[in-house]
C-alpha cells in the first residue's frame, strides 16, 4: 500500500527521500534510518532458504490442499553476476564472485535477497497448472498488502468504509483466493520484507525503475528454474507502481529472456506519471490530469452524496461526466486566458453539478482542482477530510485552515490491520521470521529511488514498454483493473494510457476493463473482492486456453 501523499511526476524523485512514497497504501514516513539498518543487520541472525507448510482452504466448492513456500532468492545486479550464483544464492565453485572475496561484506559485489512466499496446489501437472507472480508498488512496497488483502488463501477483514478498531485483527479463511485456478507466488521488491541487500552500493544497484524490473525478471527466472515452473502458464500481478513495474517487467521477459507470458494482470494502474491529480499546479500548461480525474471526483461526490441533484445509476452518470471530462471541460482548459468569463461561469456550474465543489470555489480555482483540494474541500462543511486511495473513506481534518489534503483517511484506517496480521502469520502459520524484522517498506535515506528510464531523466512514462512487449507476443492479453474511488490513480487515466499505448489498432482487443465500486485497493470491499477473483479467473481460464 504505500504512497505519498502528494506528489508530482516532476517533484517525485527529489521528494522521496523525506516522504511516503507515490503509490504505496501506507502512509508513514520512512526517513533516514542508516543507523537502525545497521543495528538490524547486526542483531538479526541468517534466515533460513526456505520453509515449508502444509494448507487448505476452500474456494467455490473446492477444497484445495496446498504447499506453502516461504523463503528468499538471491539476485545480482546485473545478468553476468546472477548468472554466477547458485540456487542457494552462494556463488559457484570458480566462478568470479567465488574467487573474488572482499575482505568487508560491503565491498562485496551488490546482491538482494528477495522475500517470497508461493502456494503450489497438491496434485497438479507443472505444464497444465498456471502461476501468477504478485507484487505491490511504492516504490518501495512489500508485497503486504495483496498477499493479506486479494487473492491469497488468507484474508484480513476489513469490512466497512471506517477506521478500524485496534488489535486484536480478524484474519479469514479467503473464500475469494486465486488457488482456485493458478499457483500464486507473492514477492517483496529488494530491500523489504525479510529480504537485504548486501554489498557496495546495494541500494543503487535495485533501487529505480530499470534496475527494479531486471531483478524481478531475474529472481522469476531463478524461481522458475528451482521449481521446475519453466513450462507452466505465467503472469503477472502488479498494484499501483506494480503496474509500471509489469510494463517494464513484460517487456525485459518477452524480448530479453525469452519467456512468453500469458497474460498481465493491472491493479490501480499508472504508466505516465505526467497524468497525476497531485500536484498537477506544478506542471501549468498541462491539463490532462484534471480532465482524467473528473469522473474520479463526480463518483466520489455521488457516494457522500454532495451533489445537487442525485443521479440512481452511477456507471451511467459517469459515461456522462467522462463525455463532459473529454469534450467542453477538456475545450475550456485547452483555451487558457482565452476562456471568455461567460464560458468559465457555464463550465463552473457544470462541474458544480458533477462534483459537488461550490462554483465559487471552482472559479477561484480558475477550473483546476488538484486531487489534494478535492479531498480537503467536498466534505468541509462537515469538517472532514475525504480519502485519496479509497475515497469513500472519511476523517476529521487535521487543519481547517489547510488548502488540501494533509493526510488519508483510508490508508489510517487499515494499515495497522494488515502489517499487524501478516507479522503474526508469517511467524505462527508459515513458520518463518523468528529473529527477523520484517520490512514493510524500504528504508530510504541516502539512495533515493532513480526515476530514469531507458536513459531519459525527464518525466517517467512506460507506456512504451508494455506495447513492445504486447507487439513482439501479438498473444500476449493484459487486463486492466481499477476502483471508481481511487484519486491516487485514477481509473479514467488507466483508460486513457491503454487507448495511446503506440500499437496497432488490431492489438487494441488484447487490452481488456475491469472496474469496481472500490478504491486503489479494490480487494478492501468484500463485493469487489468477490468480483475480482471471479473475473481475474475467468482472465486466466480463457488465456491459457488461447495458448493451447
Amino acid at each position: 500500500m504505500y504512497r505519498s501523499p502528494r506528489i508530482s511526476a516532476a517533484l517525485l524523485a527529489a521528494f522521496l527521500i523525506a516522504a511516503p512514497l507515490a503509490l504505496r497504501a501506507d502512509d508513514d514516513k520512512p526517513a533516514d534510518k542508516s543507523a537502525d539498518k545497521a543495528a538490524e543487520k547486526t542483531a538479526e541472525k541468517a534466515p533460513p532458504a526456505e520453509v515449508t507448510t502444509q494448507g487448505t482452504v476452500d474456494v467455490g466448492g473446492q477444497h484445495i490442499a496446498y504447499t506453502a513456500v516461504t523463503g528468499t532468492l538471491t539476485v545480482g545486479a546485473t545478468d553476468a553476476q546472477d548468472a554466477q550464483l547458485g540456487l542457494d544464492g552462494k556463488p559457484q565453485a570458480g566462478s568470479q564472485l567465488a574467487l573474488d572475496v572482499p575482505k568487508e561484506p560491503k565491498d562485496a559485489a551488490p546482491t538482494a535477497r528477495m522475500f517470497y512466499v508461493a502456494y503450489f496446489k497438491k496434485d497438479a501437472k507443472a505444464e497444465d497448472r498456471p502461476i501468477t507472480f504478485f507484487y505491490n508498488g511504492g516504490p518501495g512496497s512489500s508485497t503486504v498488502w495483496l498477499h493479506m488483502g486479494s487473492l491469497g488463501p488468507k484474508h484480513v477483514v476489513t469490512a466497512g468504509d471506517q477506521h478500524l478498531p485496534a488489535a486484536p485483527y480478524k484474519m479469514v479463511d479467503n473464500a475469494y483466493s486465486l488457488l482456485d485456478t493458478s499457483d500464486l507466488v507473492f514477492i517483496d521488491m529488494p530491500g523489504t520484507g525479510f529480504g537485504r541487500l548486501t554489498g557496495k552500493e546495494a541500494e543503487k544497484a535495485f533501487w529505480g525503475i530499470d534496475e527494479d524490473a531486471n531483478a524481478f525478471a531475474r529472481f522469476i527466472q531463478r524461481f522458475i528454474t528451482k521449481y521446475n515452473r519453466w513450462n507452466s502458464p505465467k503472469y503477472l500481478f502488479g498494484e499501483s507502481y506494480g503496474t509500471t513495474r509489469s510494463a517494464v517487467l513484460a517487456d525485459i521477459l518477452e524480448n530479453g529472456r525469452a519467456i512468453d507470458l500469458n497474460g498481465v494482470i493491472l491493479l490501480s494502474q499508472i504508466f505516465n506519471f505526467t497524468t497525476d491529480i497531485d500536484f498537477p499546479s506544478g506542471n501549468p500548461g498541462v491539463d490532462l490530469p484534471y480532465v482524467l480525474a473528473l469522473p474520479t471526483y463526480a463518483a466520489t461526490a455521488w457516494y457522500h452524496k454532495k451533489l445537487p441533484q442525485q443521479p440512481a445509476a452511477l456507471e451511467t452518470f459517469l459515461k456522462e461526466v467522462e463525455d463532459f471530462a473529454t469534450g467542453p471541460y477538456a475545450h475550456a482548459l485547452a483555451l487558457g486566458t482565452d476562456l471568455s468569463a461567460e464560458e468559465k461561469q457555464q463550465v463552473a456550474e457544470k462541474l458544480h453539478s458533477y462534483i459537488g465543489l461550490p462554483v465559487a470555489y471552482l472559479l477561484k480555482a480558475n477550473l483546476r482542482v488538484s486531487g489534494g483540494q478535492f479531498e480537503k474541500n467536498l466534505q468541509d462543511d462537515q469538517d472532514l477530510t475525504t480519502g485519496r486511495l479509497d475515497t469513500r473513506f472519511s476523517g476529521p481534518n487535521l487543519n481547517p485552515l489547510s488548502e488540501g489534503a494533509e493526510y488519508d483517511p483510508q490508508s489510517s484506517a487499515i494499515s495497522s490491520a494488515y502489517v499487524t496480521v501478516f507479522n503474526d502469520y508469517v511467524r505462527r502459520d508459515l513458520k518463518y521470521g523468528e529473529g527477523q524484522t520484517y520490512l514493510d517498506h524500504a528504508l530510504f535515506g541516502s539512495a533515493p529511488w532513480d526515476f530514469k528510464h531507458n536513459g531519459n531523466p525527464v518525466s517517467v512514462n512506460v507506456a512504451n514498454d508494455l506495447a513492445e512487449a504486447l507487439k513482439t507476443n501479438p498473444r500476449l492479453k493484459v487486463m486492466v483493473n481499477g476502483g471508481y474511488y481511487d484519486l491516487a490513480t485514477p481509473f479514467f487515466a488507466a483508460v486513457y494510457e491503454e487507448k495511446h499505448l503506440p500499437i496497432p489498432q488490431s492489438l487494441a482487443k488484447n487490452i481488456e476493463y475491469a472496474w469496481y465500486e472500490s478504491g486503489h485497493m479494490v480487494y478492501v470491499r468484500d463485493e469487489s473482492l468477490k468480483q475480482l477473483h471471479d473475473r481475474v479467473a475467468d482472465f486466466i481460464k480463457r488465456t491459457q486456453a488461447d495458448g493451447k
